[in-house]
């Protein structure tokens, strides 16, 4: 960080984990605690006050409650980032925190010296991920990339661009409310595209839809790699 302290928030509702995290943390040199508390609407103006760099999180019930907290976040500090602590290895809860936003996920057994590195990665611009979530991250990423080309390739007169739009962040797993909050729409607009879509897909509901497309991008995937010899760069993981 080139001599500039990274301004970190304990946004933690674990009072062990908070204290152990301020206790470390605040003997660190290049980092400035200026916050530290559980959740609560007063705790969040006085987080915004602040205005860190890094927001470490230990929960996710009011992470992914109405309203959403990492996205709301993510709105009033649009330079901020945020990283989980103290996670368990659900791959469902690494996924959903990736989509809310978050820039790392350190899980619970992780060292003092692996959470210090993941907040001076995140605020150097980097993402933390942990070695047992990598495979399936990169296989979200490819299937991801090439729903979009297949959604992309589709004709006008099968889907719009704003329905190439909505497939994808249903393919995402968002729920109507999510979408429209996402594309600035109302729920019912959205509901009338998801109808119109699955009209013109024939596919039976949202879960078909989905599951089309993921399928559509698995096979390409493999014909390409049939057709392709494929090499594979290392990746580094931080934690």
């Amino acid at each position: 960080m080139s001599g500039v302290d990274v301004r970190v928030f304990l946004l933690c509702e674990n009072r062990l984990l908070r204290e152990a995290l301020l206790r470390i943390l605040g003997k660190r040199a290049g980092l400035v605690i200026v916050g530290a508390s559980g959740y609560s609407l007063d705790t969040l103006k006085n987080l915004i006050a602040c205005e860190p760099q890094i927001i470490l999180l230990d929960f996710l019930g009011e992470a992914f409650a109405e309203p959403l907290l990492l996205r709301h976040l993510r709105e009033a500090l649009p330079e901020t980032r945020t990283v989980m602590v103290g996670m368990e290895a659900k791959e469902e809860h690494f996924f959903q925190s990736v989509r809310e936003g978050a820039a790392g996920y350190v899980l619970r057994d992780a060292s003092a010296a692996e959470v210090l590195g993941a907040i001076r990665s995140v605020a150097a611009g980097e993402a933390v991920c942990p070695a047992c979530f990598s495979a399936s991250l990169f296989e979200c990423a490819s299937q991801a990339l090439t729903m979009q080309e297949n959604l992309r390739s589709r004709g006008p007169s099968e889907l719009s661009r704003r329905e190439q739009q909505l497939v994808e962040l249903v393919c995402g797993g968002d729920t109507n409310k999510e979408i429209a909050s996402r594309l600035h729409l109302s729920a019912h607009t959205v509901k009338n595209h998801i109808y119109r879509i699955l009209k013109k897909t024939g596919a039976s509901d949202r879960i078909s839809l989905a599951d089309h497309y993921r399928a559509t991008a698995r096979n390409d995937r493999s014909r390409a790699q049939d057709r392709t010899p494929q090499t594979v760069m290392g990746a580094r993981m931080i934690v």
